[in-house]
C-alpha cells in the first residue's frame, strides 16, 4: 500500500510539475530543431475558416478583428460556414460582408463535419481555423506562416489567452492556461506540440485526412492524425486569439465535461498513438502531457487520500504520512471554501480549479460510456453573450 501511494504521489507530481520540468532541463541545453524560417520572397495565400454555429451576435466585432489583421487582401480569403445556424448569421454576412466567403447548409452536423467541409473545398494548401468569438492580435496570421516554411511542420498551434475576470471561473481558467501555454511551448522546444486548440491553429491542406463526425475534440485529433504521419506541430505563441472566460462555474464544468468525454473518445478511438515503437518521442509527450492526465490523476487523487488514512491507521504513523494528510485536508478545505465564500484570493483559485477539472473528468467518462455527449457544440456562456446578443437584437432591427 506504501509502494502504491508513492506510485501514485509520483503520477500526480510528474503529470503536471514532474513533465514540464523535465523537458525544460532538456530544451534549457540544446538549441530549438525546429527553428522558424522567414519567407524569403512573398507571403503565401492563406485561407482562414471560421466555424459558427447561430453567433450572429459576435459577427460585427469578429469582421472588425479580421479586417485589422496584418495580412494582404488579395491572400487572404475570409470564409465563414455556418452550419445549422437559423439566427441569420449567413445572411447578414452575405448582406453586409460580400467580400467574405459563406458556406451554409441548413443540417447542423457539429464542427468536425464543417472542418471535413472546408478542408474539401477551399483552394489555398494553408488554412487557418478560429473560432468566431475570440479576437486574433493584428500579426497572428503572419506569425503562423512563418512556419509552414519549414517542410517539417504540418500544423501550426496559435496561443489560447482567457482574459481574467477576477471571478473564480476567469480566473482559474486564465491561470490555467497560462500554465498551459508554458508547456505548450516546452513541447514544441523538445519535438512537437501535442495537439492544437480550436480557437486559433493552420494546417496544411495537403497532410489532413477527413475526421469522423462523431469526434468531439476535432481540433486535437486534427492536428494529432498529422502528427502521427511524422510531422511536427510547432507552437507559436506571438499568434494570440483572446476569448471571454466562461461566465461562472457551471458553465466551465459544461466545456471541461464535453472536452474529458472527448479526451476518452480520442484515448480509446486512437490506441496506437500509445505505440512508443511507431512513434517514440510524439507518443511519450503524448502519454506524458495527456493520457497520464486524462486517465490516472483523476484515479489517483482519492485513492492517495484514502490510502495516507489507511496507512496513519494500520501502518505507520511516520510524521510525513502525517503531514501529508494535513496537507490535503487543507488543500480540499480550501477547495470548500471557493464554494461558500466569493472573491477569495486568486491563489486559492487554483485548487479549485484543479479539483473541478478532474471532477469533469468522471462526468466526462460517464458520458463518453453511455454516449450521452454529443459532437455538436453546446454553447458555453461567457462573460460578454448577454450583452452581445442584446446587442445583436439591433443588429437584426
Amino acid at each position: 500500500m506504501i509502494v502504491l501511494f508513492f506510485i501514485l504521489i509520483g503520477c500526480v507530481f510528474y503529470s503536471y510539475v514532474g513533465y514540464g520540468l523535465l523537458l525544460w532541463l532538456i530544451t534549457s541545453f540544446r538549441s530549438n530543431k525546429n527553428n522558424v524560417q522567414k519567407y524569403q520572397d512573398s507571403l503565401p495565400p492563406v485561407t482562414l475558416v471560421i466555424p459558427a454555429y447561430n453567433e450572429l451576435y459576435i459577427v460585427d466585432k469578429k469582421m472588425h478583428n479580421t479586417k485589422e489583421l496584418y495580412y494582404p487582401t488579395d491572400k487572404l480569403t475570409v470564409v465563414w460556414i455556418t452550419d445549422g445556424s437559423n439566427d441569420g448569421t449567413p445572411e447578414y454576412l452575405r448582406k453586409h460582408y460580400p467580400e467574405v466567403v459563406v458556406w451554409h447548409e441548413t443540417d447542423r452536423k457539429g464542427k468536425a463535419a464543417a472542418i471535413n467541409r472546408a478542408l474539401s473545398l477551399v483552394d489555398t494548401e494553408i488554412v487557418v481555423f478560429c473560432d468566431a468569438n475570440t479576437m486574433l492580435n493584428k500579426e497572428s496570421i503572419q506569425k503562423i506562416v512563418t512556419h509552414f516554411n519549414n517542410p517539417k511542420i504540418g500544423v501550426v498551434a496559435g496561443e489560447k489567452r482567457v482574459l481574467n475576470n477576477n471571478e473564480i471561473a476567469g480566473s482559474g481558467e486564465s491561470l490555467y492556461w497560462k500554465y498551459e501555454s508554458w508547456l505548450k511551448q516546452l513541447n514544441a522546444k523538445f519535438y512537437s506540440s501535442i495537439g492544437a486548440v480550436g480557437e486559433l491553429f493552420a494546417v496544411k491542406k495537403s497532410l489532413a485526412t477527413p475526421i469522423p463526425e462523431d469526434t468531439i475534440i476535432d481540433d486535437f485529433v486534427l492536428s494529432m492524425q498529422i502528427a502521427n504521419k511524422g510531422y511536427i506541430i510547432a507552437y507559436e505563441p506571438q499568434a494570440i486569439a483572446c476569448e471571454e472566460p466562461s461566465d461562472n462555474e457551471k458553465e466551465e464544468m459544461k466545456r471541461k465535461v464535453r472536452i474529458a468525454a472527448g479526451a476518452f473518445q480520442t484515448l480509446f478511438r486512437y490506441l496506437d498513438w500509445l505505440n512508443v515503437f511507431k512513434t517514440p518521442v510524439l507518443s511519450f509527450q503524448y502519454i506524458s502531457y495527456k493520457v497520464i492526465r486524462w486517465f490516472i490523476v483523476p484515479i489517483a487523487l482519492p485513492l492517495i487520500f484514502i490510502f495516507n488514512i489507511l496507512i496513519l491507521l494500520t501502518i505507520s504513523k511516520h510524521p510525513f504520512f502525517l503531514i501529508f494528510f494535513v496537507l490535503q485536508v487543507m488543500f480540499y478545505f480550501i477547495v470548500s471554501l471557493n464554494l461558500f465564500i466569493k472573491h477569495l484570493p486568486k491563489i486559492f483559485f487554483i485548487p479549485y480549479y484543479f479539483v473541478l477539472m478532474n471532477v469533469a473528468q468522471y462526468v466526462g467518462f460517464y458520458k463518453y460510456i453511455t454516449n450521452k455527449q454529443s459532437a455538436a457544440w453546446e454553447k458555453v456562456k461567457r462573460k460578454t453573450d448577454i450583452i452581445s446578443k442584446n446587442n445583436s437584437k439591433i443588429i437584426n432591427s
